[in-house]
């Protein structure tokens, strides 16, 4: 029989029209589209042709006008690095976000100009994303305390009329003041803003230049109201550039129409999240999960979003996603598996679970990279209830992958994100661009036309488009993860397909072998990668980072790891080589920086990205590979 995901999955792919139009008839439109899926310019996909729309409507004004909700909490603001916790109702958060869209417009903000959002996890970020969109403007925020050089990079893009920015963030117990960094990047750049508002925060005072900047409550203060602006469902809504991009970023273009239908549609099929719940994603606003589902979903279902402040340990202990959970009611929670890994890392038994009235809480969502079975099963152990690996991209702007809670609940692979989401036709391709069978290696593609919400094309820039996700499989949209399909369509993302290493000849996959190293019941988490080798071509190496209180022989710990890699992938993987070290190199938003650890291996020169977290830890990574006759000082 016929599961209502399985119906929704045939229903989106042989009929995407049908499909997505009953999901638009959820937005409001202030005129319906013309077409709903136009391919006359292919491979330049549009959703909702001739449609106008406005994000800002959808996610506020609606609720409070047309649902008569306006009293229903839409925010709840949780710092503990500030010790504030401040909720927010639908009318209470519309009004603030008409008045600073007032603010924007008096700057000379309008319709298509460009807004560039560099701010802490503070309200005031949230509320200038729904501003822009509220007039028709497009917003790209910045990662705060993004370094100056990479921010100027992206304001030379995107040429802002408007820079949006705060005073400090809060990293644990340190306050990084932002408006230096700002001032510094609006100096390197060759396309400055007319204005920037500065949001005061109370731990730093920024000196405001008085021809340029003004102080967001100044501006809110002249400012009155703006209503929403109608815009083309095709128009941006958003440019986000890509992490740890060097060089001409890659600006990825979100549009209003297919944005708002996809993701408003995906928090009840996927996240099983209704309007009366509340919901949370521990992430930041300067990357895509941010914008996805800390803001843009969520508000879009009409459900309660949690604005998180602070980190899984700290602030103050392991204990703080628990707080949070039981503290708010959350019914979800969406967040990276590094962040159950610290927590996991710290409280291995999780004592500060039994804290926490935890009743309330449903279903655990992780994403962002590799959800490694060890992780899973502790958590699902620990919290006694489904963990959901899922799997998707900044590009994607949803899930590709996912068990699709609010369908049907598939039983869980470890391993697997489940099946592809309804409008996702996810294939295994070989180099010639053939399919491959099931349970074969390839790197995983989607047919095209993407579903609405993904990235219709590059913030000006169509060529780069084409060739960057296009060209090498014709026809496909390049996921750049390599991986496979099982006989009953479950996906198995392995790695980066440049994570796939060749080992004397046979292509082994670094994220398999991290599945093993991450099950040993004393590792909190690992990463292995390739380095070279004169005789094989690459070797694994492995990096793993032990739970709090093992003080056990690390050479006996590393020789257990290397006879489990060879009891479960075996003898050819040639893997004898591994190290513990305290931590791993990771971005911001928490992704291991493999192709910097490997480049230190291989003694290639190599630049910190300017997303990692602490670049101090990479001198620590060079000492350990020393240890293991690997990365060789250089004179």
């Amino acid at each position: 029989m016929t599961n209502p995901y399985e119906a929704a999955y045939q229903q989106s792919i042989q009929d995407p029209e049908t499909f997505w139009a009953k999901a638009a008839e959820d937005c409001h439109w202030f005129q319906k589209w013309d077409k709903v899926l136009d391919d006359s310019a292919k491979p330049f996909y549009r959703w909702f042709t001739g449609g106008k729309i406005n994000t800002c409507y959808n996610a506020l004004d609606y609720h409070v006008d047309d649902r008569g909700r306006g009293g229903r909490i839409a925010l709840i603001y949780d710092s503990p690095v500030t010790h504030t916790i401040k909720k927010y109702t639908y009318a209470e958060l519309r009004d603030i976000v008409a008045r600073f869209a007032g603010a924007l417009r008096d700057l000379g903000v309008t319709k298509g100009d460009r807004v560039i959002i560099y701010m802490p996890m503070i309200p005031e970020a949230l509320v200038s994303m729904l501003a822009c969109a509220r007039i028709g403007a497009i917003h790209s925020v910045v990662f705060g305390g993004f370094a100056a050089k990479e921010l100027a990079t992206r304001i030379d893009d995107a040429r802002p009329r408007v820079i949006v920015s705060a005073s400090c963030g809060i990293e644990g117990q340190r306050v990084i003041p932002y408006k230096p960094l700002l001032d510094e990047a609006i100096r390197l750049s060759t396309s400055r803003p007319q204005s920037c508002v500065i949001f005061q925060r109370p731990q730093e005072t920024a000196t405001l230049l008085p021809d340029r900047d003004v102080e967001w409550d100044t501006a809110m203060q002249r400012a009155t109201p703006a209503d929403c602006v109608p815009v083309a469902a095709t128009d941006p809504l958003y440019i986000l550039y890509t992490s740890g991009t060097t060089g001409q970023p890659k600006g990825v273009v979100r549009d209003n129409g297919g944005h708002a239908v996809a993701l408003k549609w995906s928090m009840k099929a996927i996240y099983d999240i209704d309007e009366d719940d509340v919901w949370w994603a521990a992430s930041d606003v300067g990357w895509v999960v941010g914008h996805s589902y800390i803001v843009y979903a969520p508000l879009l279902k009409g459900c309660t979003t949690v604005l998180f402040e602070g980190k899984p340990v700290g602030t103050p202990d392991a204990g703080a996603f628990w707080r949070v959970i039981s503290e708010h009611n959350v019914k979800c929670m969406f967040t990276a598996p590094t962040a159950y890994r610290a927590i996991r890392r710290e409280d291995p038994q999780a004592r500060l679970l039994q804290e926490y009235d935890m009743s309330g809480f449903r279903i655990l969502f992780l994403a962002g990279e590799r959800s490694d079975p060890a992780t899973i099963q502790w958590s699902e152990k620990h919290l006694d209830v489904p963990v959901i690996d899922h799997w998707w991209q900044t590009e994607t702007g949803w899930a590709i992958a996912a068990n699709c809670m609010g369908l049907h609940r598939f039983p869980v692979k470890y391993g697997s994100p489940t099946k592809a989401v309804p409008g996702w036709d996810v294939r295994v391709l070989d180099p010639a661009n053939e399919e491959l069978p099931p349970g074969e290696i390839g790197a995983l593609s989607v047919r095209l036309p993407l579903p609405p919400g993904s990235l219709p094309t590059l913030w000006e820039n169509d060529q780069r488009f084409v060739e960057a996700y296009l060209s090498e499989y014709p026809g496909y949209y390049k996921t750049a993860d390599a991986g496979m399909i099982d006989a009953e369509g479950y996906i198995y993302v392995m790695s980066r397909t440049d994570d796939i290493i060749n080992v004397a000849g046979h292509r082994l996959s670094t994220g398999a072998m991290e599945e093993v190293l991450a099950a040993h019941p004393e590792v909190a988490e690992a990463a292995v990668l390739g380095v070279h080798d004169a005789l094989k071509g690459q070797v694994p190496v492995g990096f793993v980072v032990l739970n709090a209180g093992v003080n056990r022989n690390s050479e006996e710990i590393i020789d257990e790891l290397v006879a489990m890699i060879r009891d479960q992938i075996g003898p050819v993987a040639a893997f004898k080589k591994a190290t513990i070290v305290k931590r791993l190199p990771k971005t911001r938003s928490g992704k291991i920086l493999r192709g910097t650890i490997q480049k230190i291996a291989d003694n290639r020169e190599f630049k910190a990205p300017a997303t990692i977290d602490d670049p101090v830890i990479l001198d620590e990574i060079k000492g350990a590979l020393e240890k293991i006759g690997l990365a060789e000082a250089r004179k």
